[in-house]
């Protein structure tokens, strides 16, 4: 059944496609916005634990895509039009003022959260007349003579000039997200980089690690070492697990550690004082071990380390549980700070999309032109989001990706829509 024409198309509900469709309206185009829930949304609704970490404050553009790696000038064009100076003053327009909290990481101001966010991006969409179709699956593009000309969805065929797609990763797919894009863009010759699972929880070898479940380690250190060579290092905030570690410098880190582990056999290495060198802690030790002379050792470091994880910093060290303060020889101290400021662990994998934040992979960048976010293959097609191959850390990176690259799909495959099929994508402005 042929549903509605529009100028402009844009599959995917979140927040790459409500920025896409708000803009393209903008241009004055007639837009349809294609979601498979039966909301908006679905996704940014639970990013930040609900809060939603909006963006990175960083307005140096270089400084903002360095994280993403060598695609990381990719996003340098859309940045240059839509950067992070320009996302808060769109939300603040609209009701959701912001703060920057620890980490550069800009959230909602107190007492607003996701769904403020998700309200804004509707009434962006309302101001434009977008139509919303909400419990409609797309089930795939309609090209001819290379030229889009529409989507196939459960409830029939649409028409339009443009279409943006916006269907995300595959992480997290009860939200939506199944990869549904990624063949959709195969098929019309896009070549597609992955995908893998990224910023996701860790598996481990170790099962103490199991055995330290809900434990919050802050202000520590974890590095990545293969063939003894250091491949990377975070320092911040990690949680241990029933399958493993988590948190955000090990989730940053997943990307890397899931690299180095095709390559060989890799080990992270976690040190529980970053901040004291091998002789400040020596000497923290001992004034602390004088203190509790005459007690069993692990009560002798419960001013130093989490209670919990001291029975594994003994084991580590080869030390008797049982030891006695008065017991401890130059020797086993010496373990001990190897223990504190190198504890072992070894990495086996990852959970995978359930629990990963974003996808990296995607799209590849090769094939969609930077300026427009044009498709290179495809008259009339645009890409934005997480569906490109472009994955940066947790921190509001990866957000800000969406508002930028969603503007500029937007306003381009507006531009193109209205300005006639013989338009060449790639030279809108």
């Amino acid at each position: 059944m042929q549903l509605e024409k529009f100028d402009v198309i844009v599959v995917g509900g979140g927040p790459a496609g409500m920025m896409a469709a708000g803009k393209a309206a903008e241009t004055g185009a007639s837009v349809a916005l294609v979601e498979k829930n039966d909301r908006l949304g679905v996704k940014l609704a639970i990013t930040g634990k609900g809060r939603c970490n909006l963006t990175h404050m960083e307005k140096d553009p270089l400084k903002l895509v360095d994280p993403f790696g060598r695609n990381g000038r990719f996003l340098l064009s859309s940045l240059s039009r839509f950067g992070v100076e320009d996302t808060l003053e769109f939300f603040r327009s609209r009701g959701v003022a912001t703060k920057v909290e620890r980490g550069s990481r800009v959230f909602p101001e107190t007492g607003l959260n996701s769904e403020d966010v998700v309200n804004a991006l509707s009434d962006f969409m309302f101001e434009g007349k977008v139509k919303i179709f909400t419990a409609t699956t797309a089930r795939g593009l309609t090209v001819s003579d290379g030229k889009i000309t529409g989507i196939v969805t459960d409830r029939g065929t649409m028409s339009a000039s443009s279409v943006i797609v916006t269907t995300g990763g595959m992480s997290y797919p009860g939200t939506g997200s199944t990869g549904d894009g990624y063949s959709w863009a195969k098929d019309t010759g896009h070549r597609i980089v992955g995908p893998e699972p990224a910023i996701c929880p860790v598996k481990t070898e170790e099962t103490w690690c199991s055995e330290l479940q809900g434990l919050t380690l802050r202000n520590v250190s974890l590095s990545l070492w293969r063939g003894g060579k250091r491949v990377s290092d975070r320092f911040g905030e990690m949680l241990f697990t029933h399958f493993g570690i988590s948190g955000p410098i090990v989730m940053d880190m997943a990307k890397e550690i899931g690299a180095s582990l095709t390559k060989g056999p890799s080990t992270l290495f976690l040190d529980l004082k970053p901040a004291l060198d091998k002789g400040k802690l020596n000497a923290r030790i001992l004034r602390d071990l004088e203190a509790h002379r005459r007690e069993l050792l692990k009560n002798g470091l419960k001013d130093l380390l989490p209670r919990a994880i001291i029975p594994v910093i003994m084991e580590a060290a080869g030390i008797p549980a049982e030891t006695r303060v008065d017991e401890v020889t130059k020797e086993q101290r010496k373990d001990l700070i190897e223990a504190v400021k190198s504890l072992p662990i070894t990495p086996t994998g990852f959970l995978g999309y359930r629990w990963s934040v974003i996808t990296s992979g995607g799209v590849s960048l090769k094939d969609v032109d930077p300026k427009t976010m044009a498709s290179k293959k495809t008259a009339g097609l645009f890409f934005a989001g997480e569906i490109l191959d472009l994955d940066g850390p947790t921190g509001g990176y990866n957000l800000q990706v969406c508002w930028s690259t969603g503007y500029v799909a937007g306003n381009e495959a507006g531009l193109y829509a209205k300005g006639g099929s013989e338009k060449n994508p790639s030279s809108a402005s």
